[in-house]
């Protein structure tokens, strides 16, 4: 270990072995050894460098020994910063008190006091500055058990479905639903530490639909079964997040062993599970909904964060941390109720701050007086203190997440929300809801058939240009695409949603396609004389006989039917009809 350390320094094999022999092996043998060495150098340099070294010219080389033990070698495995040798700390004070070469040349700026080093390169902690691992925030924070869990009131009552399963020790199989970041992972692995007996009954094996198959599953049911069947008999309960990623063969291979009792299955998932999981799996499972966390219980997980001095922010940045209430404020009211993003901004934010303060004292330090190492007063000057404001929230948070997609539950909501809006001739919250759907990045002529659609189905015979305005929307947003096809949509909206309305036309449709599937009328043949003759056969027939041409005899066509004897006097189409707005059409 000293060769590699004195070799990592740049002095020759040879050498290093030299000085190692001279000067013995213990606990300041790499220090003794560099001094050997330094001091063999200067010796044999003295007379022949034309050019004298630090070394022989007699200036101060210690204070970069000493930084390098300080900064550079490994740190040590207890929890107290390592403390400088006797010898580096007389040799330091020597070196300080030792004027430069010559003593009149131009005066050169003093290296620090190693007091001020050692107290910089303390960490604010040092009981946990060693254990402070690489897990982001919002995994050290991560609740341990329910009491711990914010947000999700409704599930968390005292007399809630997961309250009295935990106090019976009768876990019923769960699956959470909920958006990202508002706690399904935390409340699966919190219930196991919250029973009143913590891990007497239950052991939680917990598995990743993204990175696990059927054989991840299969060993960690097998292992279930010989749990249960062992001294102690423990259930276990398996949770599987993202379980809507695995396919039907794969939910399928949870159904036995949840039905036999052989484990208690809990999951958790972001996607509907209606549309996304098997119903047997339903079945089985009590389906548990979260909503996204409220900004004030947003705030309560970030100020726990903030004053939290094992796992908070202050281990992970190595000093102390103060949070502005404007900045907690921003994150929580911009974080879309997810508390991971919360909390990984405020980590963001934080590692900013720190690197500003540790700047700022740096600065401070290099240009004032050294003191004495027995000043405790300097000592707390010299400690930084992180303070994050709301420049550095924004800076962390950058923008606000749209809660979007092209394919699941939220593209369908978003774009029924948007049907809904025009439907009730509320033009701003249409263009709000198309604005969502653009800055989500959904697909404009996604949009704009979908408006095609709504000028016939919910417009119709009241403005009937309005499918020509929907057509013609479609047309430009193709040949121009986005982002300058927004304004041509959201004109289309506002024309839509401020148009009279009528659905007379999307009954009628719907009316005759029940009437065709019912087989009323669906088999009667075509009436005679509304049957074309263009042969003489089937003008023989009878084809075509009796037909009055509207055109020639106006006043009866009236009389005459068109619609198969079993549907005479069916109607369909209710038209004219007053419209929902004060422009009324009285014409068919």
């Amino acid at each position: 270990m000293e060769m590699e350390q004195l070799l990592s320094m740049g002095f020759p094999s040879e050498l290093a072995a030299q000085a190692l022999a001279a000067t013995g092996t213990g606990g300041n043998s790499i220090l003794k050894a560099t001094e050997w060495i330094l001091n063999r150098e200067s010796s044999t340099s003295a007379g022949t460098s034309k050019n004298p070294s630090p070394i022989s010219s007699g200036r101060p080389c210690q204070p970069k020994l000493d930084r390098f033990f300080l900064f550079q070698s490994k740190p040590p495995s207890s929890d107290s910063p390592r403390p400088v040798p006797a010898s580096a700390r007389k040799l330091q004070e020597e070196s300080e008190s030792t004027p430069a070469a010559g003593g009149e040349g131009p005066e050169e700026e003093a290296p620090l006091s190693k007091s001020k080093r050692l107290k910089l390169a303390i960490p604010a902690n040092p009981k946990n500055a060693n254990n402070t691992t690489n897990e982001p925030l919002s995994e050290r924070m991560r609740p341990r058990t329910l009491d711990d869990v914010v947000g999700q009131d409704h599930l968390l009552a005292p007399n809630s479905l997961l309250r009295s399963a935990i106090d019976c020790e009768r876990l019923p199989s769960l699956v959470f639903w909920g958006p990202p970041g508002v706690g399904k992972t935390s409340i699966a692995k919190s219930i196991i530490n919250s029973a009143s007996r913590p891990c007497s009954s239950y052991r939680f094996v917990s598995l990743s639909a993204v990175t696990c198959g059927v054989k991840d599953v299969r060993d960690a049911i097998d292992e279930a079964r010989k749990k249960k069947q062992a001294a102690k008999k423990k259930q276990t309960v398996l949770f599987v997040d993202e379980v809507h990623r695995f396919n039907k063969s794969q939910q399928d291979s949870f159904l036995p062993v949840i039905e036999d009792g052989s484990i208690v299955f809990m999951g958790a998932t972001t996607e509907n599970p209606s549309f996304h999981l098997i119903r047997p799996l339903l079945s089985r499972c009590r389906v548990l909904v979260l909503h996204p966390l409220r900004p004030h219980a947003v705030e309560l997980l970030l100020k726990r964060a903030a004053n939290d001095s094992d796992k908070g922010l202050a281990p992970g940045v190595r000093m102390p941390v103060h949070v502005n209430d404007e900045a907690i404020h921003f994150i929580s009211a911009n974080c879309d109720g997810d508390a991971r993003v919360a909390l990984n901004a405020l980590e963001v934010s934080a590692t900013t701050a720190a690197a500003r303060a540790a700047s700022t004292s740096s600065s401070s330090i290099s240009n004032s007086t050294p003191t004495s190492m027995n000043d405790d007063d300097d000592h707390n000057k010299l400690v930084a203190t992180a303070v994050v404001t709301l420049e550095d929230a924004k800076e962390a948070l950058q923008c606000k997440h749209v809660a979007s997609d092209k394919a699941g539950e939220e593209h369908y909501n978003l774009i029924s929300a948007l049907h809904k809006s025009m439907r009730g001739s509320d033009a701003n919250a249409a263009i709000y809801w198309l604005a969502r759907m653009l800055e989500g990045g959904q697909e404009p002529l996604y949009i704009a058939r979908r408006l095609i659609r709504f000028a016939s189905e919910d417009v119709g015979l009241a403005d009937p240009s309005a499918l020509s305005q929907a057509v013609a929307c479609h047309q430009a947003c193709h040949f121009l695409g986005m982002p300058e096809c927004n304004v041509i949509l959201a004109q289309c909206v506002a024309y839509l949603a401020l148009a009279p309305k009528s659905v007379a036309v999307y009954k009628a449709i719907g009316s005759a396609q029940q009437v065709v599937r019912d087989s009323v009328g669906q088999n009667e043949g075509v009436p005679l004389h509304l049957r074309n003759a263009p042969t003489k056969l089937m003008k023989e027939l009878g084809y075509a006989n009796g037909y009055i041409y509207p055109p020639d005899n106006p006043s009866a066509s009236a009389t005459q039917a068109y619609l198969p004897p079993s549907l005479e006097g069916y109607k369909f189409l209710d038209w004219p009809i007053t419209c929902n707005s004060t422009k009324t059409k009285s014409d068919g």
